[in-house]
């Protein structure tokens, strides 16, 4: 009989996280951006599109200007977000 560690269910959980940070990656490919409202950016995409600097598109998340989605260690933004947001500056 094996038993279980702590080590073991940190292992686990790695392994698991990389796994669903692979589906999601995956599935983000193949979404059709024409049916779906699934428009968001990682974070140096929407830098690099903006030429602005991480401080900067830190300052716009805190202050509650573009939504973003924290998803393992990464931030997502909506794209209709930053459209208004210089719609409207």
């Amino acid at each position: 009989m094996e038993y279980l560690t702590k080590d073991d269910l940190c292992e686990f959980k790695k392994e698991l996280f990389h796994e669903l940070h692979k589906i999601f990656v995956e599935n983000s490919k193949t979404l059709d951006k024409n049916e779906n409202e699934w428009d968001w950016l990682r974070s140096k995409a929407i830098r690099k599109l903006l030429a602005i600097s991480p401080a900067t598109l830190q300052n716009l998340r805190i202050g509650g200007k573009i939504r973003y989605k924290k998803i393992l260690g990464s931030y997502y933004y909506n794209k209709k977000d930053l459209e208004l947001l210089f719609k409207t500056e």
